[in-house]
């Protein structure tokens, strides 16, 4: 009603109306579908191939994938995450892309340690299209594996122990290894190549899940004895295999003032004359320290026993220990002096020695050795490198007489390759000179004393001092020329094989060596430059390469460096890790029936890469041992017995083979042994059951009409087992009345009978075997009559035609003999033609005679058998049938 009274108001209100609607249809439910937002958590390990599926989102939130418009997902936004993740915007499948994700690359933050927190990738993925929107939170946990080896800060670590160190003291190593992965898979161990009997290792855990190796001395230390340890720390993770990290730890035993100096000589004379000259020298004091640094300083100084005159008389080096003369001494008398000299160290109490001089009176005094120095000299002290050939000069000596018509003999006192000589083109100069090489590691200092003589006795002695110079003239020599190792295939990476070991005896970085591998060590192997530890880097297969062969070097730090090779094999222990196989996965053989028993059908052949037990493989039959035996050495597979094929054709074998490791490992295989067929049966007639038998043929029979069938079977197969028919007699009857099919024994009349009586076929039965066919045979008696009514009749022309029979003989026997007596009965001839001639006269009235008789009783004989009706009768070896007249016609 109000729509007639107002129409543009009635159209307002639809409008109005539909907005209505649509505003609680369309707009609310969009809404609605905003508000709804899910999460998903996936877990995935790092380090994933490109492809790999993450998670599928819209089957893990029950999407229907059948709606209309279809569902599309979306990554609202590029960000770092896509470029680890790729999504199916149809199905919602999440893929890792072709960026690996690196947990430690990832996560940054999450840091190394046992305790580290978790690493989340988080994305937001659209479900689309509006009407079917959805926000979900998606969370991928990329979980740690162990893809990092546990790395040390430094290459080389350096802890110091003072060598009074107590037992059980402990130093921490705090260049401990870092590993970024997370748990099992960081650090959880340290462990040390070489202890040395000396040391061990301990692993503290702090509050933040780190752990520090700790350094424990085990026993007492002394520096005196060996100053330095050098091996090598391992840190090792939880990982399956673990993988290792490896430092060089360099422990350095800091020296203790716990040694005094002691004196070589503790009581030392000397002659000084009263004409010495001053600032000669008189003797030398040596005491040795064996501390190091300053622990080793040793001064020397008068005691204060020693007046200040004779101190000012004799001058003493504090720290060379030389006694020289510093004044003039009183020559007109003879004096005695007594030297007490201490040899002094911090913290320790001094070492004494005495030094006697007694001054001698001379009147004129003793010769003069004035010494020059060819070789570097300092402070009385020459050098000469080792490397200096034999004779190399040394100095030379000038001697001065006070009077010079007094001669003067001068020679050298003291050990070593050394000769003092006089020099040629002057008189009173002599050369010292060496007679030979000199060697730094045999011995580094020489002193000699060259000793002037005059005729008055007069002595004076100069004493000089050789220092002889270390060069690189030593190779580093291994302790052991050839090193052999052996290590057990499957080995983990890393795997520690030996530490080589080669010392130089030359001096500072002269005899300091590092071992580098020659080039023709395989890459898989790994020497540590310092400590010569070697190790593998990658698991071993013996059956890959039993022997591997190369050489290492050791080469010192010299100039030039000098190197010398030793041979290293490491031999790969065999692990029984692989089964033996069979050459082929099933075996076929062929065999003639009746093969002589433990005749040889065939050999299978079976491998197994492992050495020794490992490799030693056992053969047995699972099934059939009681027909075939196996031959375990060759393999060579036999049968027990010979076998028929007509009982069993085929037979199947599993056949085992079993290595000899522990546990033992095997494998199976099928042989099939098929007997070939051999004409070893002849075949056998099922029908007729008898020679005895006989059937009824009408006398109205027309030709073609087939009469009855010899039916045979032959056990063997193929050519063996087709066979022919044929008839190889008759008797009785019209010749050629009957035939035989060859391929089915079916027997037809041939041709119209026109005589009754018992017709006797000698059927043989022959198979096509090779090389000689076999046959049987078997006689068909047909009865050609209307009737039988005479059943014992027919049993006496059976029995009479008895002779026919020719069972299981070849029949061409028969033939071959006839044929020998007719050939021999040639020389004969001549006689039997006059035999025949004589007889036929004779047999020519018999047969007369006879006919008439025989064609007298024939009439009589149809007549009655026109009258008689006589039934048919089956006769055999097992039952008589007895029937009624069968008529055997074309009707």
């Amino acid at each position: 009603m109000f729509s007639k009274r107002n129409p543009s108001l009635g159209k307002i209100g639809a409008i109005w109306g539909l907005c209505i609607l649509l505003l609680y249809t369309s707009p609310l439910s969009c809404f609605a579908n905003f508000s709804q937002a899910k999460e998903l958590l996936y877990k995935i390990k790092e380090g994933l191939p490109r492809g790999t599926l993450i998670g599928a989102v819209g089957k893990d939130l029950n999407l229907d994938f059948n709606v209309d418009p279809p569902l599309l997902f979306n990554l609202p936004q590029k960000t770092n995450s896509e470029q680890y993740v790729q999504l199916n915007s149809t199905t919602g499948k999440l893929y890792t892309s072709s960026t690996e994700i690196d947990r430690e690359g990832l996560c940054p933050e999450s840091g190394p340690g046992r305790y580290a927190a978790d690493c989340v990738l988080a994305l937001d993925v659209f479900v689309l299209p509006q009407q079917h929107f959805q926000l979900v939170k998606v969370k991928i946990l990329v979980e740690d594996v162990n893809d990092n080896r546990p790395r040390f800060p430094v290459d080389e670590i350096r802890v110091s122990v003072p060598e009074n160190a107590p037992v059980n003291l402990r130093y921490a190593v705090e260049q401990s290894a870092v590993d970024p992965d997370l748990g099992v898979h960081g650090v959880q161990t340290y462990w040390l190549v070489n202890d040395f009997g000396v040391f061990t290792l301990d692993v503290e855990e702090n509050e933040g899940g780190e752990l520090t190796p700790f350094l424990i001395v085990t026993e007492e230390l002394d520096r005196e004895t060996q100053g330095e340890y050098v091996t090598d720390i391992i840190a090792e993770d939880g990982g399956s295999p673990p993988l290792l990290g490896t430092a060089s730890l360099r422990i350095v035993i800091g020296d203790v003032n716990d040694n005094c100096p002691q004196f070589t000589e503790s009581h030392v004379n000397v002659t000084v004359f009263g004409n010495a000259t001053k600032g000669a020298p008189l003797t030398r004091l040596h005491a040795f320290d064996p501390d190091l640094g300053a622990n080793a300083a040793v001064t020397y100084a008068y005691s204060e026993r020693v007046p200040r005159e004779t101190r000012t008389l004799f001058h003493l080096d504090a720290a060379t220990g030389v006694v020289r003369l510093a004044g003039k001494i009183d020559a007109s008398t003879g004096k005695f002096y007594k030297l007490t000299v201490l040899a002094k160290s911090p913290g320790c109490i001094p070492a004494v020695a005495t030094v006697t001089v007694h001054v001698v009176r001379v009147a004129t005094g003793p010769p003069v050795v004035v010494p020059r120095y060819i070789a570097a000299e300092k402070d009385g002290v020459v050098s000469v490198k080792e490397s200096e050939p034999p004779f190399t000069p040394i100095a030379f000596f000038t001697v001065k007489n006070a009077e010079q018509r007094q001669k003067v003999d001068c020679h050298l006192e003291g050990s070593g390759p050394f000769r003092l000589s006089p020099y040629k083109l002057f008189k009173n100069e002599y050369l010292l000179e060496t007679t030979e090489a000199l060697d730094y590691e045999q011995r580094q200092d020489y002193e000699l004393t060259v000793v002037a003589k005059n005729s008055r006795g007069l002595v004076i002695k100069t004493t000089v001092r050789v220092r002889v110079l270390d060069e690189n003239d030593n190779a580093p020599v291994f302790q052991q020329g050839l090193v052999e190792v052996s290590v057990e295939e499957n080995n983990p990476p890393n795997t520690f094989l030996t530490q080589l070991q080669a010392s130089d005896q030359d001096s500072e970085a002269r005899g300091e060596v590092i071992y580098l591998l020659g080039s023709d060590a395989p890459s898989i192997f790994l020497l540590d430059r310092t400590t010569g530890v070697l190790t593998v880097a990658t698991s071993l297969d013996r059956e890959e390469k039993e022997k591997y062969r190369f050489t290492v070097r050791a080469v010192d730090r010299g100039s030039p460096r000098r190197e010398s090779i030793a041979t290293v094999i490491v031999t790969v222990q065999d692990r029984n890790d692989n089964s033996p196989r069979f050459i082929n996965k099933d075996f076929t053989f062929f065999v003639p029936e009746n093969f002589p028993g433990f005749g040889e059908i065939g050999v299978l052949s079976v491998t197994d890469p492992d050495a020794g037990e490992n490799g030693w493989v056992a053969l047995s039959i699972l099934n059939g041992s009681d027909v075939f035996v196996i031959d375990t050495g060759r393999g060579a597979l036999r049968a027990r017995t010979p076998l028929d094929r007509e009982q069993q054709g085929t037979y199947y074998l599993w056949v085992e083979a079993a290595d000899g490791g522990e546990p033992s490992l095997s494998c199976v295989a099928v042989v099939t042994v098929l007997l070939l067929d051999v004409n070893d049966n002849p075949p056998v007639v099922l029908f007729p059951q008898s020679n005895q038998s006989y059937m009824l043929v009408l006398p109205s029979t027309l030709p073609g009409t087939s009469i009855t069938e010899v039916y045979a079977v032959d056990k063997d197969t193929g050519m063996n087992a087709v066979i022919a028919y044929s008839i190889i007699r008759r008797k009785g009857g019209e010749p050629g009345s009957f035939d035989i099919d060859p391929d089915t024994g079916n027997i037809t009349l041939r041709r119209e009978l026109s005589d009754r009586g018992l017709y006797s076929l000698l059927v043989k039965v022959s198979d096509h075997g090779q090389p000689e066919p076999l046959h049987s045979t078997v006689v068909v008696n047909l009865f050609v009559n209307e009737t039988v009514s005479n059943e014992s009749y027919v049993q006496s022309l059976l029995t009479r035609e008895a002779e026919i029979e020719v069972e299981e003989k070849p029949w061409f026997v028969g033939q071959f003999t006839e044929r020998q007596e007719r050939t021999e009965a040639l020389p004969c001839r001549p006689l039997l033609i006059a035999l025949a001639t004589t007889c036929l006269g004779l047999f020519s009235m018999v047969v007369t005679l006879l006919s008439y008789i025989c064609c007298s009783k024939l009439q009589k004989h149809r007549k009655k058998k026109r009258e008689v009706r006589i039934p048919l009768k089956m006769s055999g070896d097992i039952h008589a049938v007895d029937r009624k007249l069968m008529e055997i016609s074309n009707i």
